[in-house]
Parts: structure tokens; C-alpha cells; sequence
């Protein structure tokens, strides 16, 4: 029967695609069965025959595609299948941060238990040539980050794995963690690992993109502390992924975002860690130049501190400009002297004590509501206050024209790159974002905008725009622009890897080829920030 053969032929296909290297030619399908039983596939049922993917480009290729590659792979694997309109496509769509993610609807999402439904899923969606996104957190701002209108998102939600090791060295982390999910474990047990300080923040996007964290100064960003990746190939292989058994593609994963592969865990450098001291401080509008100036000071001397963590944020809210900054030190030792410079500086209000880092978390979340529509963009520059205090004069002038909108909270977010840091990026064969010692230290922005309105979104994205423009036309003026845009940060509209530096740049473009050839993470999973800006589709 026509059915049967087209079934045939999609198994075949599979199998050929599991087991292929990738360097040599996909195997037959003579090891069909035993290859099915590896994966666990089961497929019963008649399906009708859809039109053949192979003959239509991705540009053009008709949603019915994914609707038929959702068919298939609720036929092998119905439970990790939802579709509109039921109660768990529902409940998955309502945890995305912003509301521009909200909206956009899949024909499907699939939520993977172990990393071989990812691999099956994966293959179907290059079979039926149906785009796809990955899921890890969702607190990306803009739509199509980790969603996909009338594609397959494969949600990792459930992939929640905490294990440490018996000598309590190396914690495994299934990627479909947030973050109080792996501190919630660790704290207890007097440990800790490089990761995110927003409690409900994904594991997967913070880590691939960068991350940041209270514990940088000491031991680097959360890409520095991966040592291994579980991951996904685009041919379905599940791989452990890490210095000694593939140099370079670990080289790019800590760094490239999500253009080599679905990572399904992080195997996590651990260490001890107990109580802290941190919370937020609000200051008035008169202490700015206070602030700046104590903020490069930090800065230049993060060799001297480097157990502390700083975020300080300029925000328009309710009528008024203020201060809301962030002081955490990684040891329960109130007010430190790395402090010094900001806590004599006059406040409204603080929320300093000793806590734990879960509590840390809790509450920069609370800083981080979700259900509005979002917009984030970046720059960085050297490190400077008569800068600082000239891009806090352009915010102003910038927010003054859009703070009639709706509910707007608009930040400008800065925390110090320090010479701690850069160093650390040197760890394990050193991390793909081009950031060298002679750089540094460096002052990382980012404005941060929510609203309620999408009828406000042009102006208000506009005006986003001209912040970072005319931030960057004072730093080059004044000699301290730098290239760098940290992805997790960035807008869609932002050439993250630009700002790489040209050798990592063409390093990152020449592993996507080897591990990738068929370009699926470049053309099929088309958001996020891929290594391919120019026209016409082809890798710079």
C-alpha cells in the first residue's frame, strides 16, 4: 500500500540519519529493526501520505508540512505531543516571559523526556522540512527566540535532571532546569555552580549565550564552567561534547548560542558555597554622579574584590528616575569594603542581609515580571563614568518621548567586565566571544524596556534604537567603544557574532559546516541569532 511504503520510506530515513557519522554517508536501512528498538520508536496506525518536503524550499514550505511532521511524531511518541486547543499546549505557551512569545503559536509542541525524543524529533522536522525552535526558560523578549508561529517548538521543560557527583565537583543539569531549580537542590547541600541570578531564568539559553553571575569574579561566566554538553547533532546523534573528545565544537558551544546543536544537559563545575550577603539598594536621581563614579572605580579594581558582584540599574518608575542597584558578595559578610564607595552613598531604601542564593534570586526575579511585551538591546564599552553619566543624559532624553505608554518600566542596565572575568574566559582552551585581558575592564549595558501595548511597540523599540546609536556615536567620540554585544542581551535586530572578533567569527562558521552541513540549525531553527547575516543565505 501507498501508506505503508511512505511509512517505510520515513522509517528508513530516520534510522539512516541516526546512525550516520558525520563524515561519512548515511547507512542503510538493513539495520532497521534493531536500529527502531535502540530508539525506542513504535509506530502504529495508518498515516496519510504527505507531500514530499524534499521538493519544496524552507522559504516556501506549507505549514500542512509541520502538520503532518506533528502527526508522525504523535504516532511514535503521543504523550510528548500537544496541539492547539489542548490543556498542555496551553499551560506550556503560558510560560514564556514576554508577551511577544505568547503569541506566537506552533503547530505543535513537543516536550522530550529523554534526549532521544529530541533526536527523533529533530529528524522529523528535516524530513517534513518544518521549522523549529528550542525552548529551554523562554525568557527571551522577542518572538521567535524559543517559539515558533506555525512550526515545531520542542519544549525541554521536562528534561529537570540535578545529579552531583559523589566527590561533589561536577553537577548535571538537564537543560529544562531554571535556575531555583538547580540552587534549590545545591543550597542545602553547601554547594554551588556558575549560573544565572534571576530565579525563573532558563539553564539553556543563559549558558550557551554567556551568563553572567555573582560568582563571575571567582569563576568566570556560567559557558566557563561547562565540562561536557549532552547534545543533539543535526544527524540525531547524541554526543558528550567536551575538550578532550571534540575541542572544537565545545570550543564553540561556550559562546555560539543555538547553532550547532540541542544541548539536553550541562554537566556543571561545582564548588562550595554557603551563605551570602546581597539585596538591592534604591538611590535618588542626585547620587548619579556618586554612582558612575564609584562604579568605575569597582570596576578597575575587580582584581582586588573579586568575590563581589555588581548590577546598578537607571529606571524611569512611576514618575520618577532612580537607582536600583544590586550588591552581592559570595561570603555572608555584611557590608564588605568592595562596597565601600556605594553603601556610604545616600538611599531611600535597601534590602541588604545575609541570605541564601536562592533568596538572592527570588527577589532579582521580582525585578523581572513576566506577562508584558519586552525589549532588550545592548552595547558595550570601556570602562568610564563621564561616559556612563552622558548615555544616563541620553536615556532621559529618549524616555521622556515614549513614558506615556502603558505601564512602561524602562532600565538602564550596567554591571562591570572585569579583568577577574576576561582572565577566567581562558579557562578549558577559552570561550568563543573574543574578549582578550588588554580589553578590559569593560562596561556592559543593557536597556531593558516592558510595556503593555503592542500598539506602542514601534515607538518604543525606535526609541530603544536611538539610546544604544547615539550611546555608541559618544563612546567612539570619546575613544572607549567597544565591538562586543552579549547575546543575551541583545536585539533581534543585533549581529551578536560581528562583535566575536574576526578569527572566532570564522571559527565558528567553519565548525557549523563540519557538525552541520546541511546548514538545519542555520535555515530550519531560524531564531535566535545565527552565524549567517548576509543576503542570499550563505555563511559569512
Amino acid at each position: 500500500m501507498r501508506g505503508s511504503n511512505w511509512l517505510i520510506g520515513v522509517i528508513s530515513w530516520l534510522v539512516c540519519r541516526v546512525t550516520a557519522d558525520p563524515y561519512t554517508s548515511p547507512h542503510t536501512s538493513d539495520d532497521l529493526h534493531d536500529a527502531l528498538a535502540n530508539l525506542g520508536v513504535e509506530i502504529t496506525g495508518d498515516l496519510p501520505v504527505p507531500p514530499d518536503p524534499r521538493l519544496q524550499s524552507n522559504a516556501t514550505a506549507p505549514s500542512h508540512h509541520c502538520a503532518a511532521a506533528c502527526g508522525l511524531l504523535t504516532t511514535i511518541r503521543k504523550t510528548i505531543v500537544s496541539t492547539s486547543g489542548s490543556q498542555t499546549y496551553a499551560q506550556q505557551q503560558s510560560r514564556y516571559w514576554s508577551l511577544q512569545q505568547l503569541e506566537t503559536l506552533p503547530t505543535c509542541r513537543v516536550t522530550p523526556q529523554i534526549a532521544i525524543d529530541v533526536a527523533i524529533t529533530l529528524l522529523i522536522t528535516q524530513y517534513f522540512d518544518c521549522p523549529f525552535a528550542v525552548k529551554s526558560g523562554g525568557h527571551a523578549a522577542f518572538a521567535g527566540a524559543s517559539n515558533i508561529q506555525g512550526g515545531i517548538t520542542i519544549d525541554l521543560g521536562s528534561l529537570r535532571q540535578v545529579e552531583v557527583s559523589k566527590d561533589k565537583t561536577v553537577t548535571k543539569v538537564g537543560a529544562g532546569n531554571r535556575w531555583l531549580d538547580v540552587y534549590s537542590k545545591l543550597d542545602p547541600m553547601g554547594l554551588s555552580v556558575v549560573g544565572g541570578r534571576v530565579a525563573e531564568i532558563g539553564v539553556g539559553g543563559l549558558t550557551l549565550g554567556g551568563g553572567v553571575s555573582f560568582f563571575s569574579g571567582r569563576h568566570g561566566w556560567a559557558l566557563d564552567g561547562v565540562t561536557n554538553y549532552e547534545v543533539v547533532l543535526a544527524n540525531g546523534q547524541i554526543r558528550d561534547i567536551n575538550q578532550k573528545s571534540d575541542p572544537d565544537l565545545y570550543f564553540a558551544l561556550r559562546g555560539g548560542g543555538n547553532n550547532f546543536g540541542i544541548v539536553t544537559r550541562f554537566d556543571l563545575e561545582t564548588f562550595p558555597q554557603g551563605l551570602m550577603w546581597g539585596g538591592n539598594t534604591i538611590h535618588p536621581p542626585t547620587t548619579n554622579a556618586s554612582i558612575c563614579k564609584a562604579f568605575e572605580n569597582f570596576a578597575n579594581n575587580g582584581s582586588q574584590n573579586p568575590d563581589a558582584a555588581l548590577i546598578i540599574a537607571y529606571a524611569y518608575f512611576q514618575g520618577s528616575y532612580i537607582f536600583v542597584n544590586n550588591y552581592d558578595y559570595a561570603l555572608p559578610t555584611p557590608f564588605p569594603p568592595a562596597f565601600n564607595e556605594f553603601t556610604c552613598i545616600p538611599n531611600i531604601t535597601d534590602t541588604q542581609r545575609i541570605t541564601s542564593l536562592s533568596n538572592l534570586t527570588v527577589e532579582l526575579n521580582a525585578s523581572n515580571p513576566g506577562g508584558f511585551r519586552e525589549h532588550y538591546t545592548t552595547a558595550t564599552f570601556k570602562n568610564s563614568a563621564a561616559l556612563q553619566l552622558q548615555i544616563l543624559d541620553i536615556f532621559v532624553q529618549e524616555v521622556e518621548t515614549i513614558k506615556d505608554a502603558a505601564d512602561i518600566l524602562p532600565a538602564l542596565v550596567m554591571q562591570p567586565i572585569t579583568l577577574p572575568m576576561i582572565r577566567l574566559f581562558r579557562k578549558n582552551g577559552g570561550n568563543a566571544l573574543g574578549i582578550s585581558e588588554g580589553d578590559g575592564p569593560l562596561l556592559l549595558m543593557n536597556l531593558a524596556i516592558l510595556w503593555s501595548s503592542k500598539a506602542d511597540d514601534e515607538r518604543i523599540i525606535s526609541a530603544a534604537a536611538r539610546v544604544i546609536s547615539r550611546a555608541k556615536d559618544v563612546g567612539r567620540e570619546m575613544g572607549l567603544d567597544y565591538r562586543y554585544i552579549y547575546q543575551n542581551y541583545a536585539s533581534l535586530s543585533q549581529n551578536v557574532f560581528a562583535g566575536y572578533e574576526d578569527e572566532n567569527q570564522r571559527r565558528l562558521v567553519e565548525i557549523s559546516k563540519k557538525y552541520d552541513p546541511d546548514r538545519v540549525f542555520q535555515n530550519l531553527q531560524p531564531g535566535y541569532f545565527k552565524l549567517d547575516r548576509e543576503e542570499g543565505g550563505s555563511l559569512v
